[in-house]
Formats: C-alpha cells, structure tokens, sequence
C-alpha cells in the first residue's frame, strides 16, 4: 500500500503570532559553505583553471574534507565543476526531448576534450563520468520506464556506458579516493537488474569515509527490492554497517542505513528493530550536535515519518514510536531552524525534486515547522506562555 503525506493543516491550525521565538538563519553556515565551494568551482571552470580546479578537489578529497553538514567537498567541487554542462542539457531536455538542432552534446564534448588532455587523471575522470550520468537522468525524465521513449531510452544507455568505459581503468581502493567510490555507486543506475554488486560497492564507499553518513543512506535506499536487494539484505547491511563505524557513529551506522528505507517502504519499517534505530539517532546527535543534524533528525521524525501513514498497523505502529522522538530531539538539541531541511523531508527527501522557487519552497518548510514544533509545546503554549528557543534550549516564557 503506498505511504501517504498528510496535507498541510488548515489556516485555523497555523501558529499564533508571538507564541513561538526561533532563530532562522539565511543563509545557514551549511548552505553558505556548499555556495561558496559550488561557485569556486564553476569559477574555475570558466576561467579554464583546470589544473587549479583538479588539485583543489584532490586535495578535498584525500583529506576526507566535508562541510558541518558533512556533504563532502570533493562532491560540491565536482558538481560546480560540470554544472553549466549538465543545467544547459537539463534545460534542452525540459520537454523530454531537444528541439531540432539543440546542442546538445556541446558541453559534454568539451569536458571530453578535457578528459583526453588530462590522461590518467582519475579526478576529471569522476566529473566527465558524472557528467554523462546526470545528462542520462535527464533524458530518462522520472516516468515509468514503460512510458519513456526509446530514443530517450537509447541515450540513457549511451550515457551511462560512456561513464562505465571511462571509469573502468581506476579502483577506488587503489587510489584512496571517495569520490572516484561515489562515482562508482552513481554507475549502479546503468547496470541490469540482477548484475548489480550494491552493497559490496557501497561498503567500499562508506569504509573510504566513514564519516559521511550520505552513502549509508543511499545504499538502504538502493537494498529496497523496488531497487536493487532485498529486506533480509537490508537489515544484514544496517547492522553490519553499524558494526563498522561504531567508533564513529556507536549505533548511528544502523540508524543511516535504514533512515530513507523505513519512510518509503511498510516492510522495512515493520521489521525495523525500533529499539536500535533509536539509540542509534541518540548517538547520531551527541557525535553531531550541530544545528544541520538538529534539524534533520527533527524534520524527520516530526514530518518525513510523522506526517505519514499507509495502514499497515505494524508500520504505522512504529512510524508514530518514531515521530515521538521528535520531543526529545527539539527539546535536547534543536537551536535553530533551517526551512529548506524541514521542506525537503515533507517531500520524503525526494533527491528528484524539482524546486521551481526555492523561496516559496523554504517557506512552505518554515510554516510546517513552525506549525510542527508548536505542537510539541501545546501545553506550555495553551496556559499562556511563549516558547524561545535559546542557545541552550527552548525556555517556556509568561507573555
């Protein structure tokens, strides 16, 4: 049965003017470090520095640097590096197919003349293979595949086997490179069903750099059996997964695997060890008490599993376990309030979203959050108080 999100409340819902006081930084310290690193690169880019552009991801790369939110610098630097190319065939692509005489290939060519003057460069390697990835997404659109058309089809094929041809001659072991191993994985979308090696290219992945908790995430995701593995999988890698980085993550390694799995499938979440994935999240936040993770794990329990429902008794019985764990969480951690985090997970973390207006998209995730974060304080609000949230945590105040 598919999961369901509840719709936003009705205007006699919303929050009181005054009841509730939070910092809402804009931009966050998070969102200015990802800027700052995606424009450097596609400065770079421009001003065809590549040699300048290469060393910087290299360097961000063999250091395992990431920014609080821990997205790694490597993969912003990469991503600005191929933007232009890849933002200009998405726009071609916007109907589903390029008008007559569209360059198309124009960007792509050029990173490719790019790549063949940096021979052996494992680094360019990754961005002309991206490259080619996130073009083949483009032509593939987010139908079915019954509905895409075969020409589309055909140039989804061709672009991944571009990127699988360029990848072949590099091992991220050998090299020591996360990104060359992300890269790998994003190669995992071109490959057959019944072909594909998840967890042993996710595990690779995740052991370059334990410290990234994305990968952990998108191999759960990726053991679905809507993807590529299937439940017993899934709940072998979490706990294997935990038992891996327990010195960095204690239970958190459990928890990650399963975070984006158990909000979009009712057997995963039915057969969660709820008691685990929880102490999982507790030790997640003392490891990383910065505003970033307050919020993600606040806009998760309260709205990505919170404001969820499928009917399957067992699933839903334990989603509501889990989005009372957002009272602990904004009471104990939360400081402030990022919008756009609080937007994406009433979306389920969708990483296809299409944001058209990301001011109206951060403000949708400011009213659920205000509306959301009210509600876990509607006894204090109710007798008349105000509720301010302060550098050591929501104080309850007489008006």
């Amino acid at each position: 049965m598919p999961i369901r999100r509840r719709m936003p409340r009705t205007a006699m819902q919303t929050v009181a003017d005054g009841t509730l006081h939070i910092a809402c930084p804009d931009p966050t310290a998070e969102d200015s470090v990802r800027d700052k690193h995606l424009a450097k690169a596609q400065h770079l880019v421009r001003q065809e520095r590549w040699d300048d552009l290469l060393s910087a991801i290299h360097t961000a790369d063999s250091n395992r640097h990431m920014t609080p939110g821990t997205m790694p610098i490597a993969d912003l630097l990469s991503f600005g590096a191929r933007a232009d190319v890849v933002h200009a065939a998405e726009h071609v692509l916007m109907d589903g197919r390029p008008a007559k005489g569209a360059p198309i290939l124009a960007g792509i060519e050029a990173l490719e003349h790019e790549l063949t003057a940096q021979p052996g460069n494992h680094i360019m390697a990754c961005i002309v293979a991206q490259a080619h990835m996130d073009i083949a997404w483009a032509w593939r659109g987010e139908g079915w595949d019954v509905e895409v058309p075969a020409r589309n089809r055909e140039a989804f094929t061709a672009h991944f086997d571009r990127a699988a041809d360029i990848m072949a001659e590099y091992c991220p072991l050998t090299l020591d490179s996360p990104l060359l191993a992300a890269t790998c994985c994003a190669l995992l979308g071109g490959v057959e069903r019944g072909k594909r090696r998840v967890s042993d290219r996710y595990e690779a992945l995740i052991d370059l750099n334990p410290a990234n908790p994305r990968p952990m995430r998108a191999m759960g995701n990726h053991l679905l059996p809507r993807w590529y593995g299937t439940y017993a999988e899934l709940e072998l890698e979490a706990r294997r997964t935990a038992a891996r980085t327990e010195s960095i993550w204690g239970a958190g390694g459990y928890t990650w695997v399963q975070f984006d799995a158990i909000s979009c499938d009712d057997d995963a979440c039915a057969n969660l060890d709820l008691e685990f994935f929880v102490e999982g999240m507790r030790d997640i936040l003392t490891r990383k008490p910065d505003a970033y993770t307050a919020n993600l794990m606040a806009a998760y329990c309260a709205n990505s599993i919170g404001q969820s429902f499928s009917g399957n008794d067992q699933a839903d019985q334990i989603r509501s376990q889990i989005a009372d764990c957002a009272h602990w969480i904004v009471r104990e951690h939360l400081r402030e309030l990022h919008p756009m985090i609080w937007a994406h997970a009433a979306r389920g973390f969708d990483n296809n979203l299409r944001v058209h207006s990301p001011g109206r998209f951060a403000a949708s995730g400011k009213d659920d959050a205000m509306r959301l974060i009210s509600s876990l304080f509607k006894s204090e609000i109710s007798s008349g108080k105000r509720i301010v949230f302060t550098e050591t945590g929501p104080v309850a105040m007489e008006c």
